[in-house]
């Protein structure tokens, strides 16, 4: 069974592709209740849920955090700055492969998937650390 291309998919990957820095399914229903504030929260989730099934967005797990939602398709890394949050793609770094078969190897474990979260404190933050130090 083929899903519908319907307005509220076409809005949803819409708006992650806006919201480019891995959108929050909250931050990507604000967006689209901006232009369109009939549509409801449950519709929003559903649809980014089917996406991310349907292969057409990815989902990043966060632990103690909300999941993220990647227009980007092939496989990357990511980074969390641990004081303001910000959230990105690492950039000019080649992709493991075969990580995955690897830890299932070491492990016993049948591995299913994977995501990589950097954690740290990125560059504005560190900047406003020094100035309160000063």
């Amino acid at each position: 069974m083929t899903k519908r291309n319907t307005i509220q998919r076409q809005l949803v990957i819409a708006a992650v592709r806006f919201l480019a820095d891995h959108p929050t399914a909250e931050e990507v229903y604000d967006r689209i209740t901006m232009e369109y504030p009939d549509i409801s929260k449950g519709t929003v989730y559903r649809n980014l849920n089917s996406l991310v099934e349907s292969g057409l967005l990815g989902k990043v797990s966060v632990p103690s955090g909300a999941d993220r939602f990647d227009h980007i398709l092939t496989r990357h890394y990511h980074i969390k700055c641990t004081h303001c949050g910000m959230f990105m793609n690492v950039e000019d770094m080649d992709y493991i492969e075969g990580l995955d078969e690897k830890v299932g190897e070491v492990t016993g474990f049948k591995m299913e998937d994977h995501d990589i979260v950097f954690n740290g404190v990125c560059p504005e933050c560190q900047k406003l650390e020094a100035k309160e130090k000063n």
